[in-house]
């Protein structure tokens, strides 16, 4: 089932109004003493209706799910809609920690750090008293694709005492990257620490990009991440790419997490 509620985040956007979408597994209904892990998605929107989908397609994540059993609650929060140049920023401002200028953008203010206290101080908790969740680090997880999937290796290191796999698809890294090197080489990865991170074949056409791909990857092994990282063949910058990777992310956020199957 999937629960579909307003919430306001008036760090950021004020009063106005987003949706938070709550994936329950349905064998919850048989057993109702049964707990889950916990995985939160930015880019609530993009994860279960098409019909809500920003280029009118999901990830399929419920029928994902539903076909597979993966004992698994996940927690979609919707972006910001706003224009970058909008008093409140856009979703390339909350969806990054760090300023950056770009050349089609222009300046952008990262207000990321606000995005994910948020989530670990207020959509936590709330989650972990109104759901079935297994509440611990162990059994927490992020996960996101673009900007989105900046935002998931921002918050497993600069947070990674809240949660300890993720799973980065296609992210964002030419905004700022040498500010995500330094981030990465000085946090503290706790042991266990497990990331999926990668990029479709199709994407990775420039040099420039490649590189920042591969040092990213060399920084979070060195930093003893778990990591799985991957060109995905034929792979795209799009929902129907990374729809047809959660299988492979997945197998990574419950990777050696038996008592969570």
């Amino acid at each position: 089932m999937i629960d579909v509620w307003p919430v306001t985040i008036p760090q950021l956007t004020g009063g106005e109004e987003r949706k938070v979408y709550v994936y329950v597994p349905n064998a919850y209904r048989k057993n109702p003493q049964q707990r889950y892990p916990v995985l939160y998605m930015f880019d609530g929107h993009n994860l279960f209706y098409d019909s809500e989908a920003s280029f009118g397609k999901s990830w399929g994540m419920k029928e994902y799910l539903d076909k597979t059993r993966r004992p698994l609650i996940v927690v979609g929060v919707e972006c910001n809609h706003h224009p970058e140049q909008d008093e409140c920023g856009g979703r390339l401002s909350e969806y990054s920690p760090f300023d950056f200028d770009d050349p089609n953008w222009g300046f952008i203010k990262g207000r990321g750090r606000i995005t994910l206290d948020w989530f670990v101080r207020e959509l936590k908790p709330y989650i972990d008293e109104n759901y079935p969740t297994l509440p611990d680090r162990s059994h927490t997880f992020i996960a996101g694709s673009s900007m989105g999937g900046l935002m998931t290796i921002y918050a497993l290191t600069k947070y990674n005492k809240f949660f300890s796999r993720g799973a980065a698809l296609s992210p964002a890294l030419v905004f700022g990257y040498n500010d995500y090197y330094q981030l990465i080489e000085k946090s503290l990865i706790r042991k266990g620490t497990a990331m999926y991170i990668d990029y479709g074949e199709k994407e990775l056409r420039y040099d420039h990009l490649k590189g920042i791909f591969s040092h990213t990857c060399g920084l979070l092994v060195k930093k003893g991440v778990l990591l799985e990282s991957r060109i995905v063949p034929g792979g795209f910058h799009s929902e129907a790419s990374w729809e047809r990777q959660i299988p492979f992310f997945m197998d990574v956020l419950f990777y050696d997490l038996k008592e969570a199957e």
